[in-house]
């Protein structure tokens, strides 16, 4: 697999809030000696406020465009040849504007990991701001799973070491 990923673009990992995307992509982008982004941190510190902020002060739709446009300006510096392990907000890859920049640009890992997992891991009243609500959190991950299940890889997240993750991500077969 590394010969592969040394010469793929761009690495996009994809999957639910909390699923390790920030953690397993530090880690990971760190082993191959590539750049890595967060795309939510990056939005943050385009815009200068936390991405609840955005949502409460412009709206879920209005996030989503300034996600889409930070993608953008990633893929491009991956055109212009800067490998780069990219950690997507949980609903980027859902986007079909952003699903086709991810394809055409590198591979995809879907980081799955289960609900009673990601429940743990982000405590109610959290900053997100589609995790205030319990049930619909629960109903928007059941939702996006379809979505996710179109990555290139998916990479089960069975226990809380990143290190397991990246291993598996580097045993992974050559695409197709």
């Amino acid at each position: 697999m590394i010969l592969t990923l040394k010469r793929t673009p761009g690495i996009f990992l994809v999957g639910f809030m909390a699923s390790g995307k920030t953690t397993i992509g530090a880690m990971l982008a760190e082993q191959l000696g590539w750049r890595f982004v967060d795309l939510d941190r990056d939005i943050e510190e385009r815009q200068g406020v936390s991405i609840a902020e955005i949502f409460e002060k412009f709206g879920e739709a209005e996030f989503r465009r300034m996600e889409t446009e930070a993608l953008r300006a990633c893929v491009v510096s991956i055109g212009h040849g800067r490998p780069t392990v990219l950690a997507l907000g949980g609903g980027t890859f859902v986007e079909p504007a952003n699903f086709s920049l991810i394809e055409h640009n590198g591979i995809s890992i879907w980081l799955d990991c289960p609900f009673e997992t990601v429940r743990r891991r982000v405590p109610e009243g959290a900053h997100r701001p589609l995790a205030r609500d319990a049930r619909r959190f629960e109903e928007l991950y059941r939702a996006r799973l379809a979505d996710y299940a179109r990555a290139d890889y998916r990479v089960a997240i069975e226990c809380d070491d990143p290190a397991a993750a990246v291993e598996a991500i580097f045993k992974l077969p050559p695409l197709a």
